[in-house]
């Protein structure tokens, strides 16, 4: 996970750091009521740090769990507490993971 330390991210940047389609956002954009980016004056999507996290969420939610596009959204607007507690621990776990993996792979260059 990235840190963002931009205030605003346009559309291909955000799709970039999520490694995800930017068709995939906008198409997320019209079904899920959580994301709705700024627009600048020139109509591009602008979106904050907090805009980011809510897709993660998503890709979570849709990507990793398997849940329709219908039962993520009925999770983040009756649930959206748990989701995030519950994604931030697999995310915490991730992170946990690929700090032991890099450090069995130095153990084992050091043999």
């Amino acid at each position: 996970m990235s840190e963002l330390t931009k205030k605003y991210y346009r559309i291909s940047e955000v799709a970039e750091i999520l490694d995800i389609p930017a068709s995939t956002l906008r198409f997320w954009e019209s079904k899920f009521t959580v994301i709705h980016p700024r627009r600048n004056a020139g109509g591009l999507r602008m979106y904050t740090p907090a805009d980011i996290e809510k897709i993660r969420m998503i890709y979570y939610l849709v990507k990793e769990k398997g849940l329709k596009l219908d039962a993520a959204q009925e999770q983040l607007r009756t649930n959206s507490s748990g989701v995030a507690r519950r994604f931030e621990a697999v995310e915490r776990l991730r992170a946990i993971r690929a700090r032991v993996v890099a450090l069995r792979e130095a153990m084992g260059r050091l043999r």
